[in-house]
C-alpha cells in the first residue's frame, strides 16, 4: 500500500505525485482537515508557451550551436 498526496478541486481528486496504480485498482481516499492553495499543482498543458513572450527569434540560429560554442569556449579546443 502507498500514500499519495493530492487534493479535491471541487469535481475531481487531483494527485500531486505520480501514481503507480493500475486501472480499476481499489484505492482508499482519506479527506484531511487542512487545505492547500489552488495554484500548488499546475497541469503541463497550462505551462506550454509560458515563456514565449521572452523568445527572441533572432537568436534561434545561435541557440542551435550554443552548447558546442560554450564547450569550445570553456575547454579551448574544437
Amino acid at each position: 500500500m502507498q500514500a499519495i498526496r493530492g487534493y479535491y478541486d471541487g469535481v475531481n481528486i487531483k494527485p500531486l505525485e505520480r501514481i503507480s496504480a493500475k486501472p480499476n485498482q481499489r484505492v482508499i481516499i482519506t479527506v484531511m482537515d487542512d487545505f492547500i492553495e489552488p495554484h500548488e499543482s499546475t497541469a503541463i498543458e497550462e505551462v506550454f508557451g509560458l515563456l514565449s513572450e521572452h523568445a527572441n527569434p533572432a537568436l534561434i540560429d545561435e541557440e542551435r550551436t550554443a552548447w558546442e560554442n560554450a564547450a569550445v569556449y570553456k575547454h579551448g579546443h574544437t
